[in-house]
């Protein structure tokens, strides 16, 4: 429950001035898909290459967040959930600050992913799905999460015991089991030229 006492502040250094000193957009662009699919190798590629261009950037990467902000918080459905909502509130306040956001979360309901994109409007929430097979995701396990939640020794894992939700309408999907990584950050830096968001 907010406090009534608790009052928003307007800036006078808006979003859009932001933007318009950046030269480019700023948008939360929203990796989601099975650990193991390319998220985070992906977004600090493409983040990366916009940021040799001279754009503003950020990676909230899935593992460092919860280093920190949501240390506190397990993978449970019900922190899972708070894990995202945490997320959207920060991708929102680095919207206005008038970055390019790369988030990398697994984000597996698609209820969550919902509710991001209800909270950042505008068509500022770009959902990207970084689809792969759970084979090939598996067969990548470079930290040995899978093995261990197929032990046994890792509960609610996605993917194992606990379910992945497929975007149903993403604006991206980029198929990491057939493409390259240079042809997938070439095909999300298209898009955001073919939308302006980059000049």
């Amino acid at each position: 429950m907010k406090s009534p006492n608790v009052i928003y502040h307007h800036a006078t250094v808006t979003r859009e001035r932001r933007n318009q000193l950046n030269k480019h957009k700023s948008v939360v662009l929203w990796f989601t898909g099975l650990s193991g699919s390319g998220k985070s190798t992906m977004s600090h590629a493409l983040e990366e290459r916009l940021f040799n261009e001279g754009c503003r950037t950020f990676v909230l990467d899935g593992d460092n967040v919860r280093h920190g902000l949501n240390s506190n918080l397990g993978f449970s459905h019900k922190d899972r959930t708070e894990n995202i909502r945490r997320i959207g509130e920060v991708s929102k306040l680095m919207l206005e600050a008038g970055f390019i956001i790369m988030t990398a979360f697994i984000s597996p309901y698609r209820e969550d992913r919902i509710a991001v994109r209800n909270l950042i409007t505008n068509g500022d929430f770009i959902e990207i799905y970084c689809k792969a097979s759970l084979e090939t995701c598996e067969a990548r396990d470079v930290k040995g999460l899978y093995k261990r939640a197929r032990a046994g020794e890792i509960k609610n894992y996605t993917g194992i015991d606990s379910p992945y939700e497929a975007p149903e309408n993403p604006e991206l999907i980029i198929d990491t089991d057939k493409e390259t990584l240079d042809e997938s950050v070439s095909k999300i830096y298209r898009f955001l030229k073919r939308k302006a968001i980059i000049n």
